[in-house]
């Protein structure tokens, strides 16, 4: 139990004792950490109990501030400050926390739970390699997981891809007219850029062919159905589905070298998913689905035989769910996918990582599943996040407008090479150690600008200031658990030193205001950590560790540590800059960046 729960129920348990005649409501005692321009540790807000007990706020603080320190093994003083009761946590209780748990490498977790959730990420199309869009997507699904296991869910980690569909017959039909047998290996590049280049090339054919069209006296609607190209994509979609082999092994082909190509940015990125789904296996699921849901007239059929659910007297609109040729729609396969997951996992939730241009699409998917009386209806949670953008705008891959993760992540590995190199720091470092030195910073750096950000909220990506030093960056934090590691170099003290080195440690001294701002922030990290898997919300973390390193920095630049005043002093110093250390590497790995040991 946190401190701040021991001291609600305290306050609870005090007012009970002082006013046993009152029935007080569930939850009245809201229990904060104090302002820093205020004196003590913890704040109980007095306004709510006024009313009910109709006594004054200096009064009824003085009241349970007594109790407390008289009766509570916790607090020490107290001060009443405009309706608020401040109060001072003894530093006894500050010392035993640190004993216990200075060198507990899973402080914050929570054990294991019977909860089962999926959360999907990433999901990409085979039609081009993944793009600095998928990254919040991907950067946020696999920190939520990780945050969700680490209080104890049992998590299951998916990407469906989207490996069929008329976007992916349109990279595969510009390759049958272009490529002349390209291949990764002839053209000396990932599979998944050889794929994306001839989705791009289509919409380049496509347009010129729309516009000849136009010219030859098609009105913009006509030309855009009649383009040559486009009709020979949507004829490969029907042959696909009919199981054309010839189709069906040129798409074999290019989907390999996708998953080739996907399988080093994934490795780089450093991600993982325990199970993998594929739309061409889940949308004939879909599809029995549509057909149940003909039978009982959930659905309708219109005269062209497509198939649509009619959601207007639930506010929303006509929905298609199966062409009228029979071929699949986007949410055809969802709705096999949903279904499937449930069945095979039996989950109490099914996170979808999605951006919150596809939020219609998601309300519509889950009322689709209500209405068909599907079990997995209850579980589905849409984790929407809002657009990123670069200082430049926004990116459109099929105008070849996009700038690939690959990219972006080599961009990020040169910053960090240029800005170490600038500032001088590689000395004492071989080759290696500066080349894989650079990879954690710039992927930290990439990583923790997309997850600073509560996801809700668009955001522009700017990469230099991703990676400032003095900045609200990685960068800052990643240097402040170096300095650390410095430190105990230099006291011959490990990172994770067996609990006996300090042992024989008492507290016969006051601990010291910059050194509480430190017991302070570590014991708040199980609610940290907690309140980030409730609201499935990374940015939490990351905001925790920016202040929690600034306060290491203040703490350092106030109080030495091989010059303590004495050596209780010095070893009480050394126990807290370790557990600042821990907690920063076990918040940070779960937004899956790595906390270099110099820099």
């Amino acid at each position: 139990m946190t401190l701040a729960a021991q001291l609600k129920l305290a306050a609870e348990q005090t007012l009970h004792k002082l006013f046993p005649e009152i029935d007080f409501p569930a939850n009245i005692v809201t229990v904060n950490q104090t302002k820093p321009e205020f004196p003590g540790d913890y704040t109980i807000v007095l306004f709510p109990f006024l009313k009910l007990l109709r006594q004054k706020p200096d009064t009824l603080g003085i009241l349970i501030g007594d109790h407390l320190v008289a009766h509570s093994s916790i607090v020490s003083s107290y001060q009443i400050v405009s309706g608020f009761l401040n109060l001072a946590v003894k530093d006894s209780v500050w010392f035993a926390f640190l004993q216990n748990q200075f060198n507990n490498p899973h402080f914050g977790e929570i054990p294991r739970q019977d909860n089962r959730v999926m959360v999907e990420y990433s999901s990409p199309n085979t039609n081009k390699p993944l793009h600095f869009g998928h990254l919040r997507n991907i950067f946020l699904g696999f920190a939520t997981g990780e945050i969700l296991k680490a209080t104890g869910q049992q998590v299951v980690k998916a990407n469906l891809v989207n490996d069929r569909g008329i976007h992916i017959c349109k990279s595969m039909i510009a390759w049958k007219r272009y490529a002349n047998g390209a291949t990764p290996q002839s053209e000396g590049i990932k599979g998944d850029h050889l794929v994306g280049d001839y989705y791009v090339k289509f919409n380049d054919v496509y347009k010129h062919e729309v516009a000849e069209g136009v010219s030859k006296g098609m009105t913009q609607e006509e030309a855009e159905k009649n383009a040559p190209i486009m009709k020979e994509a949507q004829e490969m979609l029907r042959q696909w589905e009919a199981g054309d082999p010839e189709t069906r092994t040129l798409w074999q082909t290019m989907n390999a070298w996708v998953y080739d190509g996907f399988k080093v940015s994934y490795c780089r990125l450093g991600v993982d998913f325990d199970k993998w789904y594929y739309e061409s296996d889940t949308y004939l699921l879909g599809k029995k689905i549509v057909e149940e849901g003909l039978k009982k007239e959930v659905l309708f059929k219109k005269s062209d035989g497509s198939v649509w659910i009619d959601l207007t007297t639930d506010g929303l609109d006509e929905k298609l769910l199966l062409r009228g040729d029979g071929t699949s729609v986007y949410i055809t396969q969802d709705l096999g996918t949903a279904k499937l997951k449930f069945d095979e996992f039996k989950l109490a939730q099914s996170i979808y990582v999605i951006a919150d241009e596809q939020n219609y699409h998601m309300q519509v998917l889950k009322l689709i599943l209500k209405k068909m009386n599907e079990p997995c209806a209850d579980g589905i949670f849409h984790l929407s996040y809002g657009m990123v953008e670069l200082p430049s705008g926004r990116m459109k891959s099929r105008e070849g407008t996009v700038v690939d993760a690959d990219d972006m992540m080599d961009e990020m590995v040169r910053l960090a090479k240029e800005q170490t190199e600038q500032a001088g720091k590689t000395e004492g470092f071989t080759t290696d150690e500066l080349t894989k030195l650079y990879e954690t910073i710039g992927m930290g750096a990439l990583k923790f600008y997309l997850l600073r950000v509560d996801p809700k909220k668009k955001m522009i990506f700017d990469p230099k200031e991703s990676i400032d030093l003095h900045g609200f960056t990685a960068t800052f934090i990643q240097y402040a658990h170096a300095r650390i590691c410095s430190i105990l170099r230099k006291e011959n003290c490990p990172l994770m030193p067996d609990s006996s080195r300090f042992q024989s440690l008492t507290l016969s001294q006051n601990i010291l205001p910059a050194e509480k701002k430190l017991f302070v922030s570590l014991e708040q990290y199980p609610s940290v950590l907690l309140t980030a898997a409730e609201e499935y919300n990374p940015s939490a973390l990351c905001n925790y560790c920016f202040q929690l390193a600034q306060q290491f920095n203040s703490f350092y630049d106030e109080h030495s540590i091989s010059k303590a005043e004495n050596e209780e002093k010095k070893h009480l110093r050394l126990m807290l800059i370790i557990m600042t250390a821990s907690v920063l590497r076990h918040a940070m790995q779960l937004c899956g960046i790595r906390m270099p040991e110099k820099m």
